[in-house]
C-alpha cells in the first residue's frame, strides 16, 4: 500500500518544470515533423536522402586510397576482399555521424545556429567522409601486405616513419577528395538549415492567426 502511494505521489510529482520542459520540446518535435510531412517532396527527399550522397563519396575516398595504398604496397591479392570494407565502413559511418551531429539536432530543435549547422557539416564531410577512409584502409593494407609479403614491413622503430611516408603521397592525391567532400557537407548542413528555417516560418505563420483570436 505504501508502494503504491509512493508512486501515486511520484506520478503527481510529475508536473514540474523539467517535465513541462520536456513537454514543450516533445510537442514541439511532434510539430516540426508534421509541417515537414507538407513540405514539397524534392525538400524531403533532400533531408532524409541527402546525408547518403555525402556517404557515397566517403566510400569512393576510401576505395580510392585503397587502391593507392595497394599500388604502393605492391599488393595483388585480395582486391574484393579489401574494397568491401572500404566501401562499406565510411558510407555507414559518414551517414550516421551526420545524421546524429546534424540532421537530427536540427529538426530536433536542439540546433538554432546556422553557423554551427554549417561547420558540423563541413567537419563531418572533412573527418568522416574525407580523412576516415584514408586511415581505415592503412591498417588494411598493412595487414595484407605482411600477409602476402608483397613488401617488406620495417620492424616497431621505424614503424611510424614508415607509414608517414607512405601516406603523404595518397593524402596528396586524396587531397581534391577530401576538399570535394567538405563542399558537399557545407551544401548539405546549408540546404538542412534554410529547409529547417522554412519549418519555423510556417509554425510562426501558423501560430500567428492563433495569438490574434485569443
Amino acid at each position: 500500500m505504501e508502494d503504491f502511494k509512493m508512486t501515486g505521489r511520484e506520478f503527481l510529482e510529475l508536473d514540474t518544470p523539467q517535465h513541462g520542459l520536456y513537454l514543450e520540446r516533445f510537442q514541439r518535435m511532434e510539430l516540426i515533423q508534421k509541417i515537414f510531412n507538407e513540405l514539397p517532396k524534392a525538400d524531403q527527399n533532400l533531408c532524409n536522402h541527402g546525408s547518403y550522397f555525402l556517404a557515397a563519396n566517403a566510400s569512393l575516398c576510401g576505395l580510392a586510397g585503397n587502391n593507392f595504398f595497394r599500388n604502393i604496397l605492391h599488393i595483388r591479392r585480395a582486391a574484393i576482399l579489401s574494397a568491401v570494407p572500404m566501401a562499406v565502413i565510411p558510407f555507414i559511418s559518414t551517414a550516421a555521424v551526420y545524421e546524429v551531429c546534424v540532421r537530427e539536432p536540427l529538426f530536433s530543435g536542439q540546433l538554432n545556429c546556422e553557423v554551427c549547422a554549417v561547420v558540423r557539416g563541413g567537419l563531418v564531410g572533412a573527418v568522416v567522409g574525407g580523412l576516415y577512409p584514408i586511415f581505415l584502409a592503412i591498417p588494411l593494407n598493412g595487414s595484407l601486405a605482411a600477409r602476402y609479403s608483397s613488401s617488406p614491413l620495417p620492424g616497431k622503430e621505424n614503424l611510424l616513419r614508415f607509414w608517414l611516408g607512405i601516406a603523404q603521397p595518397v593524402f596528396r592525391k586524396m587531397s581534391l577528395g577530401i576538399l570535394v567532400q567538405v563542399l558537399t557537407g557545407l551544401y548539405l548542413a546549408t540546404k538542412h538549415h534554410g529547409i529547417y528555417v522554412k519549418i519555423l516560418q510556417q509554425m510562426s505563420s501558423s501560430r500567428d492567426p492563433e495569438e490574434l483570436q485569443g
